[in-house]
Protein backbone atom coordinates (compact mmCIF):
# COMPACT_ATOMS: atom_id res chain seq x y z
CA UNK A 1 0.00 0.00 0.00
CA UNK A 2 1.33 3.41 -0.96
CA UNK A 3 1.62 5.79 1.96
CA UNK A 4 1.80 9.56 1.80
CA UNK A 5 5.44 9.62 2.84
CA UNK A 6 6.34 10.14 -0.81
CA UNK A 7 5.31 13.77 -0.39
CA UNK A 8 8.35 16.00 -0.19
CA UNK A 9 8.18 17.97 3.04
CA UNK A 10 9.85 21.37 2.65
CA UNK A 11 12.59 22.49 4.98
CA UNK A 12 11.38 24.74 7.83
CA UNK A 13 12.84 27.84 6.16
CA UNK A 14 11.54 26.95 2.68
CA UNK A 15 9.29 29.63 1.16
CA UNK A 16 5.59 28.77 0.96
CA UNK A 17 4.12 28.61 -2.54
CA UNK A 18 0.70 29.93 -3.39
CA UNK A 19 -1.41 27.83 -5.73
CA UNK A 20 -3.37 29.98 -8.14
CA UNK A 21 -4.67 27.35 -10.53
CA UNK A 22 -6.08 23.89 -9.71
CA UNK A 23 -7.24 21.11 -12.03
CA UNK A 24 -9.13 17.96 -11.03
CA UNK A 25 -8.86 14.76 -13.07
CA UNK A 26 -10.65 11.47 -12.66
CA UNK A 27 -13.97 9.69 -12.35
CA UNK A 28 -17.33 10.26 -10.65
CA UNK A 29 -15.75 10.79 -7.24
CA UNK A 30 -13.68 13.59 -8.74
CA UNK A 31 -16.88 14.97 -10.32
CA UNK A 32 -18.32 15.27 -6.82
CA UNK A 33 -21.03 12.61 -6.86
CA UNK A 34 -22.37 12.03 -3.37
CA UNK A 35 -22.19 15.72 -2.41
CA UNK A 36 -25.24 17.28 -4.11
CA UNK A 37 -25.93 21.01 -4.13
CA UNK A 38 -29.37 22.40 -3.25
CA UNK A 39 -29.84 23.91 -6.72
CA UNK A 40 -28.70 20.77 -8.53
CA UNK A 41 -25.30 19.53 -9.59
CA UNK A 42 -22.40 18.39 -7.45
CA UNK A 43 -19.76 20.03 -5.28
CA UNK A 44 -17.32 17.47 -3.87
CA UNK A 45 -13.60 17.34 -3.29
CA UNK A 46 -12.54 19.80 -6.01
CA UNK A 47 -14.34 22.96 -4.89
CA UNK A 48 -13.62 22.15 -1.23
CA UNK A 49 -9.90 21.87 -1.96
CA UNK A 50 -9.95 24.99 -4.13
CA UNK A 51 -11.55 26.99 -1.32
CA UNK A 52 -8.96 25.73 1.16
CA UNK A 53 -6.14 26.76 -1.17
CA UNK A 54 -7.66 30.19 -1.78
CA UNK A 55 -8.12 29.55 -5.52
CA UNK A 56 -10.60 31.80 -7.29
CA UNK A 57 -13.30 30.40 -9.61
CA UNK A 58 -11.37 31.33 -12.74
CA UNK A 59 -8.38 29.35 -11.46
CA UNK A 60 -10.38 26.17 -10.90
CA UNK A 61 -11.04 23.54 -13.57
CA UNK A 62 -12.63 20.11 -13.18
CA UNK A 63 -11.90 17.87 -16.18
CA UNK A 64 -13.34 14.68 -14.67
CA UNK A 65 -16.40 12.76 -15.83
CA UNK A 66 -18.35 9.76 -14.62
CA UNK A 67 -17.16 6.34 -15.71
CA UNK A 68 -13.66 7.57 -16.54
CA UNK A 69 -10.83 5.06 -16.53
CA UNK A 70 -7.12 5.84 -16.32
CA UNK A 71 -6.72 5.85 -20.10
CA UNK A 72 -9.54 8.43 -20.27
CA UNK A 73 -7.53 10.63 -17.93
CA UNK A 74 -4.52 10.34 -20.23
CA UNK A 75 -6.22 10.73 -23.59
CA UNK A 76 -9.16 13.06 -22.87
CA UNK A 77 -8.66 14.92 -19.60
CA UNK A 78 -4.92 15.55 -19.53
CA UNK A 79 -4.77 17.81 -22.62
CA UNK A 80 -7.54 20.02 -21.21
CA UNK A 81 -5.80 20.20 -17.84
CA UNK A 82 -2.45 21.13 -19.40
CA UNK A 83 -4.09 23.99 -21.30
CA UNK A 84 -5.32 25.33 -17.93
CA UNK A 85 -1.68 25.58 -16.72
CA UNK A 86 -2.40 24.38 -13.18
CA UNK A 87 -0.09 24.71 -10.21
CA UNK A 88 -1.58 21.64 -8.55
CA UNK A 89 -3.66 18.72 -9.84
CA UNK A 90 -5.84 16.27 -7.91
CA UNK A 91 -6.26 12.87 -9.54
CA UNK A 92 -8.83 10.27 -8.47
CA UNK A 93 -9.05 7.38 -10.94
CA UNK A 94 -8.60 3.64 -11.20
CA UNK A 95 -11.60 2.11 -9.46
CA UNK A 96 -13.57 1.92 -12.71
CA UNK A 97 -10.69 -0.04 -14.20
CA UNK A 98 -10.90 -2.68 -11.46
CA UNK A 99 -14.55 -3.34 -12.33
CA UNK A 100 -13.89 -4.26 -15.95
CA UNK A 101 -13.06 -7.65 -17.41
CA UNK A 102 -10.15 -6.17 -19.41
CA UNK A 103 -8.39 -4.77 -16.31
CA UNK A 104 -4.67 -4.49 -17.04
CA UNK A 105 -2.54 -3.05 -14.22
CA UNK A 106 0.54 -2.72 -16.44
CA UNK A 107 -1.31 -0.56 -18.97
CA UNK A 108 -2.88 1.44 -16.13
CA UNK A 109 0.55 2.09 -14.62
CA UNK A 110 1.86 3.18 -18.02
CA UNK A 111 -1.08 5.58 -18.51
CA UNK A 112 -0.60 7.09 -15.06
CA UNK A 113 3.15 7.36 -15.64
CA UNK A 114 2.55 9.44 -18.77
CA UNK A 115 0.00 11.65 -17.00
CA UNK A 116 2.36 12.38 -14.11
CA UNK A 117 5.33 12.99 -16.39
CA UNK A 118 3.36 15.44 -18.52
CA UNK A 119 2.05 17.39 -15.52
CA UNK A 120 5.45 17.60 -13.84
CA UNK A 121 7.06 18.73 -17.09
CA UNK A 122 4.69 21.72 -17.12
CA UNK A 123 5.46 22.63 -13.51
CA UNK A 124 2.27 21.24 -11.94
CA UNK A 125 2.33 19.11 -8.80
CA UNK A 126 -0.07 16.16 -9.09
CA UNK A 127 -1.52 14.46 -6.00
CA UNK A 128 -2.81 10.93 -6.53
CA UNK A 129 -4.82 8.51 -4.39
CA UNK A 130 -4.43 4.83 -3.70
CA UNK A 131 -7.52 2.99 -2.62
CA UNK A 132 -9.17 1.30 0.34
CA UNK A 133 -10.95 -2.07 0.48
CA UNK A 134 -14.29 -0.93 -0.90
CA UNK A 135 -15.86 -4.30 -0.15
CA UNK A 136 -15.95 -3.15 3.48
CA UNK A 137 -18.25 -0.30 2.42
CA UNK A 138 -20.32 -1.73 -0.45
CA UNK A 139 -21.34 -5.23 0.59
CA UNK A 140 -20.78 -7.87 -2.09
CA UNK A 141 -21.05 -11.67 -2.11
CA UNK A 142 -17.91 -13.31 -0.74
CA UNK A 143 -16.34 -14.32 -4.06
CA UNK A 144 -16.98 -10.92 -5.65
CA UNK A 145 -15.60 -9.17 -2.59
CA UNK A 146 -12.40 -11.21 -2.72
CA UNK A 147 -12.12 -10.56 -6.44
CA UNK A 148 -12.54 -6.82 -5.95
CA UNK A 149 -10.05 -6.76 -3.06
CA UNK A 150 -7.47 -8.55 -5.20
CA UNK A 151 -8.04 -6.11 -8.05
CA UNK A 152 -7.67 -3.13 -5.73
CA UNK A 153 -4.38 -4.59 -4.52
CA UNK A 154 -3.16 -4.76 -8.12
CA UNK A 155 -4.44 -1.25 -8.77
CA UNK A 156 -2.57 0.15 -5.76
CA UNK A 157 0.61 -1.63 -6.82
CA UNK A 158 0.31 -0.07 -10.29
CA UNK A 159 -0.30 3.38 -8.82
CA UNK A 160 2.63 2.86 -6.44
CA UNK A 161 4.96 2.13 -9.34
CA UNK A 162 4.20 5.46 -11.01
CA UNK A 163 4.12 7.44 -7.76
CA UNK A 164 7.50 6.10 -6.66
CA UNK A 165 9.09 6.81 -10.03
CA UNK A 166 7.96 10.43 -10.06
CA UNK A 167 8.10 11.06 -6.30
CA UNK A 168 4.69 12.72 -6.12
CA UNK A 169 2.37 12.84 -3.09
CA UNK A 170 -0.14 10.01 -2.78
CA UNK A 171 -3.09 9.94 -0.39
CA UNK A 172 -3.65 6.48 1.06
CA UNK A 173 -7.43 6.23 1.53
CA UNK A 174 -7.08 3.08 3.61
CA UNK A 175 -5.17 5.11 6.21
CA UNK A 176 -7.50 8.15 6.27
CA UNK A 177 -9.43 8.19 9.57
CA UNK A 178 -13.13 7.77 8.84
CA UNK A 179 -12.75 6.00 5.51
CA UNK A 180 -14.77 3.00 6.69
CA UNK A 181 -17.40 4.95 8.63
CA UNK A 182 -20.77 4.77 6.89
CA UNK A 183 -21.25 8.50 7.48
CA UNK A 184 -18.39 9.06 5.02
CA UNK A 185 -20.40 7.46 2.21
CA UNK A 186 -23.46 8.53 0.28
CA UNK A 187 -26.60 6.43 -0.01
CA UNK A 188 -25.17 4.48 -2.94
CA UNK A 189 -22.14 3.37 -0.85
CA UNK A 190 -20.08 3.95 -3.99
CA UNK A 191 -19.30 7.65 -3.68
CA UNK A 192 -18.26 9.75 -0.70
CA UNK A 193 -20.88 11.73 1.15
CA UNK A 194 -20.28 15.41 1.86
CA UNK A 195 -18.27 14.32 4.91
CA UNK A 196 -16.32 11.85 2.76
CA UNK A 197 -15.51 14.54 0.20
CA UNK A 198 -14.38 16.82 3.03
CA UNK A 199 -12.07 14.06 4.29
CA UNK A 200 -10.65 13.70 0.77
CA UNK A 201 -10.16 17.44 0.36
CA UNK A 202 -8.50 17.70 3.77
CA UNK A 203 -6.17 14.81 2.94
CA UNK A 204 -5.20 16.34 -0.39
CA UNK A 205 -4.57 19.80 1.02
CA UNK A 206 -2.55 18.45 3.94
CA UNK A 207 -0.23 16.75 1.45
CA UNK A 208 -0.01 19.97 -0.56
CA UNK A 209 0.87 21.83 2.64
CA UNK A 210 3.66 19.32 3.28
CA UNK A 211 4.86 19.95 -0.26
CA UNK A 212 5.17 23.68 0.42
CA UNK A 213 1.83 25.13 -0.70
CA UNK A 214 -0.11 27.58 1.43
CA UNK A 215 -3.48 26.36 2.73
CA UNK A 216 -5.03 29.56 4.12
CA UNK A 217 -8.45 28.00 4.93
CA UNK A 218 -8.01 24.36 6.03
CA UNK A 219 -10.92 22.08 5.18
CA UNK A 220 -13.40 21.65 8.03
CA UNK A 221 -15.34 18.46 8.66
CA UNK A 222 -18.59 20.18 9.66
CA UNK A 223 -21.04 19.61 6.82
CA UNK A 224 -22.65 22.71 5.37
CA UNK A 225 -23.90 23.97 2.05
CA UNK A 226 -24.93 20.61 0.60
CA UNK A 227 -28.40 19.28 -0.20
CA UNK A 228 -30.13 16.96 2.26
CA UNK A 229 -31.26 13.53 1.01
CA UNK A 230 -34.45 11.78 2.10
CA UNK A 231 -35.48 8.15 2.56
CA UNK A 232 -37.27 8.39 -0.79
CA UNK A 233 -34.00 9.43 -2.43
CA UNK A 234 -32.31 6.38 -0.89
CA UNK A 235 -34.96 3.93 -2.09
CA UNK A 236 -35.11 5.54 -5.52
CA UNK A 237 -31.37 5.23 -6.01
CA UNK A 238 -31.33 1.58 -4.96
CA UNK A 239 -34.06 0.70 -7.46
CA UNK A 240 -32.99 2.87 -10.39
CA UNK A 241 -29.19 2.86 -10.02
CA UNK A 242 -27.90 0.49 -7.35
CA UNK A 243 -29.28 -2.86 -8.46
CA UNK A 244 -28.52 -2.32 -12.19
CA UNK A 245 -24.96 -1.21 -11.35
CA UNK A 246 -24.34 -4.29 -9.21
CA UNK A 247 -25.64 -6.53 -12.00
CA UNK A 248 -23.45 -4.92 -14.68
CA UNK A 249 -20.25 -4.80 -12.65
CA UNK A 250 -20.87 -8.19 -11.07
CA UNK A 251 -20.97 -9.79 -14.51
CA UNK A 252 -17.61 -8.23 -15.36
CA UNK A 253 -16.05 -9.57 -12.16
CA UNK A 254 -17.63 -13.04 -12.25
CA UNK A 255 -14.98 -14.77 -14.40
CA UNK A 256 -12.22 -13.33 -12.20
CA UNK A 257 -14.11 -14.31 -9.04
CA UNK A 258 -14.57 -17.84 -10.38
CA UNK A 259 -10.81 -18.14 -10.82
CA UNK A 260 -10.27 -17.08 -7.20
CA UNK A 261 -12.75 -19.71 -6.01
CA UNK A 262 -11.07 -22.43 -8.07
CA UNK A 263 -7.61 -21.51 -6.77
CA UNK A 264 -8.93 -21.53 -3.23
CA UNK A 265 -10.50 -24.96 -3.72
CA UNK A 266 -7.30 -26.31 -5.24
CA UNK A 267 -5.28 -24.96 -2.33
CA UNK A 268 -7.56 -26.61 0.23
CA UNK A 269 -7.39 -29.91 -1.65
CA UNK A 270 -3.57 -29.74 -1.76
CA UNK A 271 -2.93 -28.83 1.87
CA UNK A 272 -4.01 -32.17 3.46
CA UNK A 273 -1.75 -34.06 1.06
CA UNK A 274 1.15 -31.71 1.67
CA UNK A 275 0.72 -31.82 5.45
CA UNK A 276 0.59 -35.63 5.31
CA UNK A 277 3.99 -35.62 3.57
CA UNK A 278 2.82 -37.51 0.46
CA UNK A 279 5.60 -38.75 -1.79
CA UNK A 280 4.58 -36.78 -4.87
CA UNK A 281 5.45 -33.45 -3.24
CA UNK A 282 8.57 -34.44 -1.35
CA UNK A 283 11.56 -32.38 -2.45
CA UNK A 284 9.43 -30.19 -4.73
CA UNK A 285 10.20 -26.49 -4.57
CA UNK A 286 7.34 -23.97 -4.53
CA UNK A 287 8.33 -22.84 -8.01
CA UNK A 288 7.70 -26.36 -9.33
CA UNK A 289 4.17 -26.58 -7.93
CA UNK A 290 1.15 -25.67 -10.08
CA UNK A 291 0.25 -21.98 -10.00
CA UNK A 292 -3.10 -22.71 -8.38
CA UNK A 293 -1.33 -24.41 -5.48
CA UNK A 294 1.30 -21.67 -5.03
CA UNK A 295 -1.42 -19.05 -4.68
Amino acid sequence: MVRDDSAKTPAPDAPTRTAQRLAVLGDSTAVGLGDPLPGGGWRGVGPLAAEALGITPDGYLNCSFTGARMRCVRTEQLPVALAHRPDVVLLVAGMNDTLRSDFDPAKLAADLDRVLAALLAEGALPVVVCFHDHGRVFRLPGALRRALRARIGELNAAIGTAVTRHEVPCLDLDAVPGTYDLASWSVDRLHPSELGHRLLARGFTELLSQAGFAVPAPVGLTCSGGAQTSTLDHVGWLVVKGAPWLWRRGRDLLPYAAGIILRSMAGRAWRPRREAGTADTEGTSPQELPAAVRS
